[in-house]
C-alpha cells in the first residue's frame, strides 16, 4: 500500500516518549527529580490532530510524573507508563478505541518499538532511531525525536487526508 492511502486511514496515533517525544536525554537534578525536554511544535502538532478529531496516545516502558504532566497539558487521555510488553498493551489501546491496528500509527526510536511498528497501518521511526527500526519502519521521519520528529508526523498524515491547509487557514486569520 502506498504511504499516502496508509496516511488516509490512520485515526489514532500511539507514540513513545523518550527518544520521540523527548531526544532520549533523562536528566536527574540532585534530589533524584527527573525532568525532560519536549519539544513545542510536537506539543502544538499534538493540539492540532486532537482539534481535527483524531486521538493521540502515549505508551511507554518507563514510569514518569513529567509525562503525566506533559500529557494534562495537551490534553491527552491515553497515556500508557511502565507498559513492559508495549505490543500487548498498544493492542489492547487500539481495542479500547474502537479501531483496528490498521487504523493506528505508531511512532517508536528502539528496539521495544519494533513489534509494534511491524503491526500497525503505519510504522513510524524517528530519524535517529536504531537501524533495526528504522529498516523495518513504512516511514522514517527526516526529523530526530524530541526535535518536531511528532509534527512531521501529523503534518503528514493531516496532509494526505487533505485537511492541513484548512488547519492553516485558521490560524492565518
Amino acid at each position: 500500500m502506498k504511504l499516502d492511502a496508509q496516511c488516509r486511514d490512520i485515526e489514532l496515533i500511539l507514540s513513545d516518549v523518550d527518544g520521540v517525544l523527548t531526544d532520549g536525554g533523562i536528566v536527574f537534578d540532585n534530589q533524584g527529580i527527573e525532568s525532560k525536554k519536549f519539544h513545542v511544535r510536537d506539543g502544538f502538532g499534538i493540539q492540532v490532530w486532537r482539534r481535527a478529531g483524531f486521538r493521540f496516545g502515549i505508551l511507554t516502558a518507563r514510569n514518569s510524573h513529567i509525562v503525566k504532566v506533559r500529557a494534562n497539558e495537551l490534553g491527552i487521555d491515553i497515556v500508557r507508563q511502565g507498559s513492559e510488553d508495549k505490543t500487548a498493551k498498544a493492542l489492547e489501546i487500539v481495542a479500547e478505541c474502537g479501531l483496528t491496528p490498521e487504523q493506528t500509527c505508531y511512532i517508536g526510536d528502539d528496539l521495544p518499538d519494533l513489534a509494534i511498528v511491524k503491526r500497525v497501518g503505519l510504522g513510524i521511526a524517528v530519524a535517529d532511531a536504531a537501524k533495526e527500526l528504522r529498516d523495518q519502519a513504512d516511514y522514517v521521519t527526516v526529523l530526530p525525536g524530541g526535535q518536531g520528529a511528532v509534527r512531521e508526523v501529523i503534518e503528514m498524515l493531516l496532509r494526505a487526508k487533505r485537511l492541513w491547509d484548512d488547519l492553516v487557514g485558521k490560524h492565518a486569520n
